[in-house]
């Protein structure tokens, strides 16, 4: 299984990390949300999405993009203003069919595994969707957003910085991001393989050409 997050529209970045995965024989793809909003190509990275038969869960950026009213918009400087009409751009070119897709894609999806154990996929956390696990965060604050969730496994976008931690029994993966890495031209993603003597995580990257 590759588990992405954060594409952003990116379609390149995509593409690169959907030709990586296909040489290792991955056979789902999963991706922890903000799949649209950012890039250039929103409409043809959820074509793609849709072709590859992606599992997708819905990020703060596909939140807005479904349901916030472009009318009570008001920008208060021109960085915003320039955000706004991305937003914009977005919306008008994936459409209202893709925005009430977006608005139906669910907070979290579980996956059992063949150990007994599960993964949980969010965009922030367990406890809260809007608020992401981080890497530089302590193991007190990552237990109060992961609560009580029973999953052995919390797999994890929002920060676009990839990590892994182990936190009271529980695996947190930050998947970092396909598309807004911070260090740009570098698509993060994450291969695991489900095992009965237990479950091995790769967390990778690929380059690509912007």
């Amino acid at each position: 299984m590759a588990f992405l997050a954060d594409i952003h529209g990116n379609l390149a970045a995509l593409d690169a990390v959907l030709q990586d995965i296909r040489r290792r024989d991955v056979g789902i793809v999963y991706v922890a949300g903000d799949l649209l909003f950012g890039g250039d190509d929103p409409l043809a990275v959820w074509k793609r999405l849709v072709e590859v038969k992606a599992k997708c869960v819905r990020g703060l950026s596909d939140a807005a993009l479904a349901t916030l009213d472009p009318t009570r918009m008001s920008p208060a400087d021109e960085v915003q203003r320039e955000r706004m009409e991305r937003f914009l751009r977005t919306r008008t070119a994936v459409g209202e069919l893709v925005l009430k897709y977006l608005e139906r894609l669910p907070d979290s999806m579980r996956i059992p595994l063949v150990d007994g154990r599960e993964i949980v996929v969010v965009h922030g956390s367990p406890a809260d969707p809007t608020t992401e696990l981080s890497h530089d965060m302590s193991d007190e604050e990552m237990m109060a957003l992961i609560a009580d969730d029973p999953a052995d496994i919390v797999a994890c976008g929002g920060s676009h910085v990839p990590f892994q931690r182990d936190v009271d029994e529980v695996r947190v993966i930050g998947l970092g991001s396909v598309g807004e890495s911070p260090e740009g031209g570098i698509a993060h993603y994450t291969v695991v393989t489900p095992r009965l003597e237990g479950t091995l995580v790769e967390q990778t990257w690929i380059r690509y050409a912007a």
